[in-house]
């Protein structure tokens, strides 16, 4: 068989790196000419995105890709070998913490005075979007969210400058205790969308006799604030409608007072009124969900790019799924702008160890069956692609799942990595957008938060482009890491003037609410 240069085949991408990625699928027998003449032979087929052994590697010799430790071989390694779950495994990590050591502080971009055509709030905050939500206290008052959101949403053709009425579900909210972190991290979710900046009014829905009682979560969290009567603010005080179906007589009683209500909400929201607004009022968060080999080559490099470029323009971008960052967290704890960012970063990573142990799980176990299948093998790997999603900037907060995003600026948020959960916590916080990239054509939508999904393939792009809004596959053929990362920039922007995401076109993101559930049930 001829052979072919190694450079046409593979990525190499850390002079460092004992292992490459291959381009395409690479049949067993291919001979790979190396640049002194000499040739690697591939003793078996390689998959595209998968891992190619450049050197021998010994079992437990430490294997390099991004120039950055992603496990250990477990049996021997030769050169031109596959390299994936059969022969390395996560093995010990011993990663050695720095902080504040790579600071770049972007200069100002001169994009900065852009605007974008938003939605202002009381509290300084911008929507995207402008909608009423519905939320339910506890899983007993969902089914009547469900019935008068779709009532309301018949009403809406009347109100032009409502984009939609949301439903926000669960199936929580009882058989909990209220001094268990599992309450707070539940009421502090709930909250978060009822007072979210893409929200123009909202009503809470409860039962009656749940332990997330609403009043007590609107008080909790700063929904009413009594202290405003004697500022002379009567109305600063009152905080959401709450409708309690115990109360008002059951369920159907309950359903006809909700779209009762819910049009006042709907004739308060509709007198909102896009205004021009600096881009320095968007807050991105980011999530990458069916991630493949080429997520950390394509897509996540390219949101970096993205991310760096708002925060030089005064926004804000987040970073998440704290368990698809272990491994990696050292690249992040250098960009810490104080030790105690840094070291509130590394608590959560050592609460992850002791709260996965507890069920008997490891974090290596993260890697799902898609991930492996698109040429992940260990977490370390999959962290490593996923966290250049964070760009370069510094460090300057690390919150807790749904905690209030409130410094501008690149930040972390502690999330799982499940897609649904990870995208609740963020949106909580107060995103305003979301961009999230998959290599396996993940279709995540999410309501009132507009999402962005970048492609990491171009050959997934083009079969699921319905769904996908970027390709940063291109980036494999010809374009730069810089030029994606700018489309995504832009095409951010216009997703704040009210563009469509092609999730929002085909209406999805009802579903996809899931507050994280830490604890046990009573």
């Amino acid at each position: 068989m001829n052979g072919k240069p190694l450079r046409d085949c593979v990525l190499i991408l850390h002079p460092s790196d004992h292992v490459a990625v291959a381009r395409e699928t690479l049949p067993a027998g291919l001979a790979l000419e190396l640049a002194d003449g000499s040739e690697l032979r591939l003793p078996q087929e390689v998959p595209a995105g998968h891992k190619i052994a450049l050197t021998m590697l010994e079992p437990r010799d430490a294997v390099r890709k991004y120039g950055q430790v992603i496990g250990r071989a477990t049996t021997r390694i030769a050169p031109g070998d596959w390299v994936h779950t059969h022969n390395l495994g996560a093995g010990g990590l011993a990663l050695e913490y720095e902080f504040g050591t790579e600071l770049r502080e972007p200069p100002p971009s001169p994009q900065a005075g852009r605007t974008f055509m938003g939605y202002a709030r009381p509290d300084g905050r911008v929507g995207t979007r402008n909608t009423v939500a519905l939320v339910s206290s506890v899983n007993c008052s969902a089914e009547v969210v469900r019935e008068a959101v779709r009532l309301l949403r018949e009403a809406l053709p009347d109100f032009p400058h409502v984009d939609d009425v949301i439903g926000v579900t669960h199936k929580t909210g009882c058989g909990m205790s209220t001094v268990a972190e599992d309450y707070e991290t539940l009421q502090r979710t709930l909250t978060g969308f009822v007072d979210h900046p893409n929200v123009g009014a909202a009503m809470i829905i409860g039962l009656g006799c749940e332990v997330n009682q609403p009043l007590a979560m609107a008080e909790a969290h700063g929904l009413i604030r009594p202290e405003a009567i004697h500022r002379g603010r009567p109305e600063a005080s009152k905080g959401p409608l709450i409708l309690s179906m115990q109360e008002l007589g059951g369920v159907r009683k309950s359903v006809a007072r909700a779209v009762e209500e819910g049009v006042k909400l709907l004739q308060a929201a509709n007198a909102c009124r896009r205004t021009p607004q600096p881009i320095s009022r968007l807050v991105v968060g980011t999530n990458c969900g069916g991630s493949d080999a080429w997520s950390g080559v394509t897509a996540n490099p390219a949101l970096g790019v993205a991310g760096d470029e708002l925060v030089a323009c005064g926004g804000t971008w987040l970073l998440a799924e704290t368990s698809e960052t272990y491994g990696a967290e050292h690249l992040l704890t250098r960009r810490a702008v104080t030790r105690e960012v840094g070291e509130r970063l590394l608590e959560r990573m050592r609460w992850w160890e002791e709260y996965a142990a507890k069920f008997g799980a490891e974090l290596d176990n993260n890697p799902s069956p898609g991930n492996k299948a698109g040429g992940l093998t260990t977490i370390y790997e999959k962290s490593l692609g996923a966290v250049v999603k964070g760009g370069t900037t510094p460090l300057r907060a690390v919150y807790r799942f749904a905690e209030r995003i409130t410094v501008r600026g690149f930040g972390f948020m502690d999330t799982p990595g499940h897609d649904p959960v990870s995208v609740t916590g963020l949106v909580a916080g107060g995103c305003n957008l979301i961009v999230f990239t998959t290599g396996r054509g993940s279709c995540l939508g999410f309501k009132p938060t507009p999402t962005l999904k970048v492609a990491t393939n171009t050959p997934m792009f083009r079969h699921m482009e319905e769904d996908m809004d970027v390709d940063a596959g291109r980036i494999l053929s010809g374009a730069t890491v810089e030029e994606v990362g700018q489309e995504i920039f832009e095409r951010l922007i216009a997703l704040a003037n009210g563009q469509p995401s092609k999730s929002e076109a085909q209406g999805l993101g009802d579903e996809t609410f899931a507050p994280w559930t830490m604890g046990p049930v009573l």
